[in-house]
Protein backbone atom coordinates (compact mmCIF):
# COMPACT_ATOMS: atom_id res chain seq x y z
CA UNK A 1 0.00 0.00 0.00
CA UNK A 2 3.10 2.42 0.89
CA UNK A 3 4.14 1.57 -2.86
CA UNK A 4 1.54 2.51 -4.56
CA UNK A 5 0.84 5.52 -3.39
CA UNK A 6 4.42 6.47 -2.58
CA UNK A 7 5.35 8.54 -5.36
CA UNK A 8 1.81 10.64 -5.48
CA UNK A 9 2.52 11.44 -1.78
CA UNK A 10 6.39 12.52 -2.81
CA UNK A 11 5.02 14.45 -5.60
CA UNK A 12 2.72 16.44 -3.32
CA UNK A 13 5.45 16.60 -0.10
CA UNK A 14 8.11 17.56 -2.52
CA UNK A 15 6.11 20.55 -3.98
CA UNK A 16 5.05 22.02 -0.84
CA UNK A 17 8.56 21.58 0.84
CA UNK A 18 9.63 23.66 -2.17
CA UNK A 19 7.16 26.43 -1.89
CA UNK A 20 7.46 26.52 1.64
CA UNK A 21 11.35 26.68 1.67
CA UNK A 22 11.23 29.29 -1.56
CA UNK A 23 8.96 31.40 0.60
CA UNK A 24 11.52 31.48 3.63
CA UNK A 25 14.28 32.90 2.14
CA UNK A 26 11.30 36.05 1.02
CA UNK A 27 10.85 35.97 4.78
CA UNK A 28 14.30 35.99 6.06
CA UNK A 29 15.09 38.69 3.70
CA UNK A 30 12.44 41.03 4.81
CA UNK A 31 12.89 40.06 8.77
CA UNK A 32 12.69 43.61 10.93
CA UNK A 33 11.75 45.46 8.00
CA UNK A 34 8.01 45.72 9.14
CA UNK A 35 7.00 44.63 5.72
CA UNK A 36 5.54 41.08 4.97
CA UNK A 37 5.51 38.83 1.46
CA UNK A 38 2.04 37.46 -0.13
CA UNK A 39 1.34 35.39 -2.03
CA UNK A 40 -1.11 35.31 -5.32
CA UNK A 41 -3.61 33.25 -7.17
CA UNK A 42 -0.81 32.11 -9.49
CA UNK A 43 -1.50 28.47 -8.14
CA UNK A 44 -0.92 25.00 -9.39
CA UNK A 45 -4.57 23.81 -10.77
CA UNK A 46 -5.92 21.31 -7.90
CA UNK A 47 -3.38 21.95 -5.61
CA UNK A 48 -4.06 25.62 -4.26
CA UNK A 49 -5.21 24.93 -1.11
CA UNK A 50 -1.83 22.86 -0.23
CA UNK A 51 0.45 25.95 -1.66
CA UNK A 52 -1.24 28.72 0.25
CA UNK A 53 -0.55 26.21 3.05
CA UNK A 54 2.92 25.85 2.03
CA UNK A 55 3.29 29.83 1.73
CA UNK A 56 2.09 30.03 5.78
CA UNK A 57 4.39 27.23 6.76
CA UNK A 58 7.31 29.17 5.58
CA UNK A 59 6.21 32.38 6.83
CA UNK A 60 4.57 34.10 4.02
CA UNK A 61 0.66 35.34 4.30
CA UNK A 62 -1.57 34.24 1.97
CA UNK A 63 -3.37 37.21 0.08
CA UNK A 64 -6.54 35.90 -1.28
CA UNK A 65 -8.21 32.37 -2.26
CA UNK A 66 -10.06 33.30 -5.11
CA UNK A 67 -11.81 35.89 -6.71
CA UNK A 68 -14.62 35.91 -4.43
CA UNK A 69 -12.88 37.19 -1.55
CA UNK A 70 -11.89 40.16 -2.46
CA UNK A 71 -12.21 42.39 -5.90
CA UNK A 72 -9.13 43.42 -7.60
CA UNK A 73 -9.11 46.66 -9.45
CA UNK A 74 -6.45 46.83 -12.41
CA UNK A 75 -5.55 48.30 -15.65
CA UNK A 76 -7.73 46.88 -17.90
CA UNK A 77 -10.69 47.31 -15.62
CA UNK A 78 -9.75 50.69 -15.18
CA UNK A 79 -9.71 51.30 -19.06
CA UNK A 80 -13.15 49.49 -19.20
CA UNK A 81 -14.43 51.42 -16.47
CA UNK A 82 -13.44 54.51 -17.58
CA UNK A 83 -11.46 55.69 -14.28
CA UNK A 84 -10.27 53.93 -11.48
CA UNK A 85 -13.44 55.87 -9.25
CA UNK A 86 -15.68 54.62 -11.60
CA UNK A 87 -14.36 51.16 -11.37
CA UNK A 88 -14.04 51.05 -7.59
CA UNK A 89 -17.94 53.36 -7.33
CA UNK A 90 -18.93 49.86 -9.66
CA UNK A 91 -17.75 47.35 -7.44
CA UNK A 92 -19.49 49.33 -4.45
CA UNK A 93 -22.83 49.48 -6.06
CA UNK A 94 -22.66 45.35 -6.95
CA UNK A 95 -20.74 44.32 -3.80
CA UNK A 96 -20.43 46.70 -1.42
CA UNK A 97 -19.20 43.92 1.08
CA UNK A 98 -16.25 42.48 -0.80
CA UNK A 99 -12.92 44.55 -0.34
CA UNK A 100 -11.38 46.43 -2.99
CA UNK A 101 -7.82 46.54 -3.84
CA UNK A 102 -6.79 48.78 -6.70
CA UNK A 103 -3.66 48.43 -8.71
CA UNK A 104 -2.31 51.75 -9.66
CA UNK A 105 1.29 53.04 -11.94
CA UNK A 106 1.55 56.77 -11.00
CA UNK A 107 1.00 58.92 -7.83
CA UNK A 108 -2.22 60.63 -9.61
CA UNK A 109 -3.71 57.23 -9.64
CA UNK A 110 -2.76 56.43 -6.29
CA UNK A 111 -4.58 59.86 -4.98
CA UNK A 112 -7.93 58.89 -7.04
CA UNK A 113 -8.16 55.52 -5.47
CA UNK A 114 -7.51 57.24 -2.26
CA UNK A 115 -10.36 59.97 -2.77
CA UNK A 116 -12.84 56.74 -4.15
CA UNK A 117 -12.32 54.98 -1.05
CA UNK A 118 -9.44 52.49 -1.35
CA UNK A 119 -7.72 50.80 1.58
CA UNK A 120 -5.10 48.72 -0.33
CA UNK A 121 -3.14 49.83 -3.59
CA UNK A 122 -0.76 47.42 -5.06
CA UNK A 123 2.19 49.92 -6.66
CA UNK A 124 2.25 48.23 -10.20
CA UNK A 125 6.43 48.36 -10.71
CA UNK A 126 6.87 51.44 -9.44
CA UNK A 127 10.69 52.70 -9.01
CA UNK A 128 11.84 52.61 -5.03
CA UNK A 129 12.47 56.52 -5.16
CA UNK A 130 8.50 56.68 -6.29
CA UNK A 131 7.17 54.12 -3.86
CA UNK A 132 9.14 55.43 -1.02
CA UNK A 133 7.37 59.35 -2.11
CA UNK A 134 4.22 57.82 -2.16
CA UNK A 135 4.47 55.84 1.05
CA UNK A 136 5.57 58.91 2.85
CA UNK A 137 2.74 60.94 1.30
CA UNK A 138 0.07 58.69 2.32
CA UNK A 139 1.11 58.61 5.63
CA UNK A 140 1.54 62.14 6.19
CA UNK A 141 -2.22 62.08 5.36
CA UNK A 142 -3.13 59.21 8.12
CA UNK A 143 -1.21 61.29 10.80
CA UNK A 144 -2.68 64.31 9.47
CA UNK A 145 -6.30 63.05 10.25
CA UNK A 146 -5.62 62.09 13.85
CA UNK A 147 -6.82 58.88 13.67
CA UNK A 148 -5.29 55.61 14.22
CA UNK A 149 -5.11 52.60 11.95
CA UNK A 150 -8.75 52.12 11.68
CA UNK A 151 -9.87 55.36 11.71
CA UNK A 152 -11.70 57.11 8.65
CA UNK A 153 -9.28 59.77 8.72
CA UNK A 154 -6.40 60.92 5.58
CA UNK A 155 -6.12 61.18 1.96
CA UNK A 156 -9.72 61.49 0.84
CA UNK A 157 -11.24 60.97 4.43
CA UNK A 158 -9.97 57.48 4.53
CA UNK A 159 -7.83 55.45 7.24
CA UNK A 160 -5.10 53.25 7.14
CA UNK A 161 -4.11 53.06 3.46
CA UNK A 162 -2.25 49.48 2.67
CA UNK A 163 0.45 49.50 0.43
CA UNK A 164 1.64 46.97 -2.02
CA UNK A 165 5.02 46.82 -4.37
CA UNK A 166 4.15 44.21 -6.82
CA UNK A 167 6.31 43.62 -9.86
CA UNK A 168 10.15 43.15 -10.28
CA UNK A 169 10.88 42.15 -6.86
CA UNK A 170 13.57 39.74 -6.30
CA UNK A 171 15.64 38.65 -3.16
CA UNK A 172 18.58 40.97 -4.00
CA UNK A 173 16.49 44.09 -3.66
CA UNK A 174 13.80 43.26 -1.19
CA UNK A 175 15.28 45.14 1.75
CA UNK A 176 15.67 48.25 -0.23
CA UNK A 177 12.02 47.88 -1.54
CA UNK A 178 11.02 47.37 2.37
CA UNK A 179 12.60 50.74 2.93
CA UNK A 180 10.26 52.74 0.72
CA UNK A 181 8.10 52.08 3.85
CA UNK A 182 5.43 49.65 1.92
CA UNK A 183 3.29 47.12 4.19
CA UNK A 184 3.62 44.33 1.68
CA UNK A 185 5.30 42.41 -1.41
CA UNK A 186 3.32 40.42 -3.85
CA UNK A 187 5.40 37.16 -5.35
CA UNK A 188 3.97 35.18 -7.89
CA UNK A 189 7.02 32.99 -7.98
CA UNK A 190 6.08 31.47 -4.46
CA UNK A 191 3.92 29.31 -6.00
CA UNK A 192 3.87 29.23 -9.54
CA UNK A 193 8.23 29.44 -9.77
CA UNK A 194 9.18 27.77 -6.45
CA UNK A 195 11.36 24.19 -7.21
CA UNK A 196 10.90 21.25 -5.60
CA UNK A 197 12.89 19.98 -2.73
CA UNK A 198 14.07 15.94 -3.92
CA UNK A 199 12.37 13.61 -1.20
CA UNK A 200 12.64 10.05 -1.20
CA UNK A 201 11.42 7.45 0.05
CA UNK A 202 14.08 4.51 1.41
CA UNK A 203 12.80 1.14 3.24
CA UNK A 204 15.17 0.15 5.51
Amino acid sequence: MVLIAERTLLNLLSRASGVATHTRRWADALEGTGARVLDTRKTTPGLRELEKYAVRVGGGTNKRMGLFDCAMVKDNHIVAAGSVAAAIARIGERFPDVPVQVEVESPAQAREAIAAGARFLMLDNMSADAMAALAAEVRSGERGSGEGESGEGGPGGTGKVWLEATGGLTLANVRDVAATGVDFMSVGALTHSSPIVDLGLDLA
